[in-house]
This record gives structure tokens, sequence and C-alpha cells, in this order.
């Protein structure tokens, strides 16, 4: 063979010996077997040739070009089972360590809250009631006896909307979900007992309010309900959603236009501590009262037939005595890390109906 095709033969396996990966590979089998490669130009001069040499150096060419080809494919092939092998070992996986912790996703304590609720009221006879957040104003104000002048309709506590139709009156945000309890009552016959949890709207904003928040209120219409019903009901839901079989409970007159007579419910609790049922002071926790009268004759039933009770509580409020949380703002900031700390596992479903 040649001097010529002696070293072609010798640097081209030389360079596939060297070749770490495909690209490389790609380029020598390019440089010399492609169609410019260095092979191909030689084997293209033979046509210059006389006769009998170009017989002789075709031979030899063809011997070459079949003993580069092999080498080529068998450099390629082991090339290809190198990367496969690296990238076996780059991906094994040791069965045989613990497995990595997956971060699960937790339940909200507002939604947790109102499993709770839900859970004690519904093993007192309670049903849950839902209304729309968009309210006529005779839903969410007029049919609660809430007179026109009262400080509750002014656009500084509630949102107002534009209305249906021109002319129309304005719609509001329910700043209440006591719109749920004209529904019913506008939809069901006595007796009913339902709660009625969801959210609500106010223009207000600190640490203790938000615009946005959650309520829920409670209504019982029946034949003769009295206060005592009321009371002893109250009683039982706040001593087992705070877990405290002897937590003190106190009942204070107020007023609400919906009620009548209307009471303040104040737990036990010690404000030096935040201790739920210690101490010798007292923490507001929710507004109640029987029915007002004219609420029922609103909403088609005969006071002197039907009486009721009604109650409203804070359901952020609950959650934040409750679970220790010193600040409303925090429930709304989607910050990961207190998800973490104050939510729920899912596998642990609310159930607490064992004081009801």
């Amino acid at each position: 063979m040649a001097d010529d095709l002696d070293t072609l033969r010798n640097d081209t396996l030389a360079a596939l010996a060297g070749a770490q990966d495909r690209a490389q590979w790609d380029a020598i089998r390019v440089g010399t077997l492609g169609k410019s490669g260095a092979l191909t130009g030689l084997l293209k001069q033979l046509g210059k040739l006389e006769p009998q040499e170009r017989k002789e150096r075709g031979q030899a060419l063809n011997r070459l070009r079949d003993e580069l080809t092999a080498a080529v494919e068998a450099r390629g092939r082991d090339i290809e089972e190198e990367a496969l092998q690296a990238r076996l070992r780059s991906e094994r996986v040791d069965v045989t360590m613990p497995a990595p912790a997956i971060v699960t996703g937790t339940i909200h304590p507002i939604s947790r809250t109102i499993e709770e609720m839900t859970a004690i009221f519904g093993a007192m006879g309670f049903s849950v009631a839902e209304g729309p957040d968009i309210e006529s104003q005779w839903h969410n104000f007029s049919a609660l006896n809430t007179p026109d002048h009262h400080p509750a309709r002014t656009e500084h506590d509630t949102f107002y909307l534009p209305p249906k139709a021109e002319g129309g009156e304005p719609r509001v945000l329910r700043t209440q979900t006591s719109g749920v309890q004209i529904r019913t009552m506008l939809g069901s016959k006595p007796p009913i007992r339902i709660i009625a949890p969801g959210r609500t709207y106010r223009a207000d904003h600190d640490a203790t309010h938000s615009p946005m928040f959650h309520q829920c209120e409670g209504l019982v219409v029946d034949r003769n309900i009295t206060l005592g019903h009321l009371k002893g009901c109250l009683i039982e839901f706040l001593r087992v959603y705070f877990d405290k079989p002897n937590l003190p409970v106190r009942f204070r007159a107020s007023y609400f236009p919906f009620t009548e007579p209307s009471m303040e419910v104040d737990i036990g609790w010690s404000k030096a501590t935040g201790e739920i049922g210690g101490g010798s002071d007292w923490l507001e926790v929710l507004g109640s009262g029987m029915i007002h009268p004219r609420v029922l004759a609103n909403c088609g039933l005969d006071p002197s037939e039907w009486q009721g009770f009604a109650f409203g509580m804070g359901i952020e409020r609950l959650a934040m005595l409750k679970n220790g949380i010193p600040d409303l703002r925090s429930f709304y900031e989607s910050d990961l890390r207190w998800l973490r700390h104050y939510g729920f596992s899912a596998f642990s479903p609310a159930t607490l109906t064992e004081g009801v």
C-alpha cells in the first residue's frame, strides 16, 4: 500500500481511538468517509491514472475504505455503549437509601375552623345553608330591621356595587351572612335549624379587621323557642370548640336591630397569658339574640306562632383564639411557612363532637 494510504489509515485509527464523544467521532467519520472526506478525495483521483495503476490503487483504496468503515462503525458502537454506561451510573438509585421527604399541603386554618364548627353544630341537628356574596339592600339590611340611617349602611362601612338596571338600587357585598337567614325563612317552612358560614365584606383593614373575612351565623325557628335554648346551644358549642368542658360563658345585654333581646357572649380567659378558660378576665366572642318579631314578619312568619334565635361569630376570630394566631392579616398573605406552621393535615378530619 502506498505511503499516503498508510498514513491515512494510521491517522484515522489513532483519531478514532482518541474520540471521546459522538461529536468527535462524527467529525472523524465525515472527514474520512464523507463526500468531501480524505478517502473519497483519493477515490476521485483514480480517473487520472493509467489503467494498470488505476486497478491496483483502486483495489488498495477499496480495502482501506472497508477497513476504515468497519473501524468507524465499531468505534461508534463503543462510544454509544460508554455513554449509556455513564448515564446508567449517574442515574443509578440506591434503593437502600431512605426515600426523600415529600412536602404535602395542609388545610388552611379557616377551612379547618369551618369544618369543626360544621361538625359541632351538625351534631346538634343544624344543616349548612349558603347564599350569594352580592346581596340586595333588602336582604342585607331592610329585612333585618336595619333602618336607613344606620351607620352600617354608609359607604364608610359597606362596599356598594352598581345596580343591575339603570335607576335601580345599588347592590352590596354582603356585610354579614344574615341574608342567608332571610332567604332560608322565605324559602323554607319552620322548623328551621341552620348555620351559614361564608365570606363577608366590610370597609375595614388592620391587625384585627379585614375587608374580606368569614362569618358563621346560626338560625333556629320553631314553636316555643326560648332564651334558654339559645344559651344552651352556644354554651355547648363554645365548650366543645375550645375543648374546655368547664369554660366560663357569660351573656351580656346588647343591641342588634334584628334581635330582641340581644346579647353579647363572653368567655373566660386570662388577659395576661391569653389562656382560654383561665384567669378572671372576659373576652367577647360572638353576638346573639332572639329573632325580632319584625324580621319574622318580613319573612312571612307569624311572630305569635313562631319564635327563634340567631347568632353570629367571626370565623377568623375563633381560629385566632384557638390556635394562638396574633395577626388577622396573616390569613391572606399566602406565606408557605405560616401555612405549614398553622395548617392542618388532611388526614386528621374535624370530628369534634365528643361533648355534644
